[in-house]
């Protein structure tokens, strides 16, 4: 990931998810930072919505 349109992607297809509070892309450290409800989405949820973007998960 390497340029704002793909963090916008990806930020915004995680916020899509019912109990994503809010999902920050670090384009420098190659991180997100996802705040969400545990109880409504769960780790692999989160990991599908990330790959469905083109991007992979590590």
């Amino acid at each position: 990931m390497t340029c704002n349109h793909c963090k916008m992607s990806v930020e915004q297809a995680l916020k899509t998810l019912d109990g994503v509070k809010e999902a920050q892309v670090d384009l420098a450290a190659k991180t997100v930072a996802i705040e969400f409800d545990p109880g409504t989405v769960n780790e692999e949820g989160l990991k599908k919505t990330i790959s469905a973007t083109g991007y992979e998960v590590q």
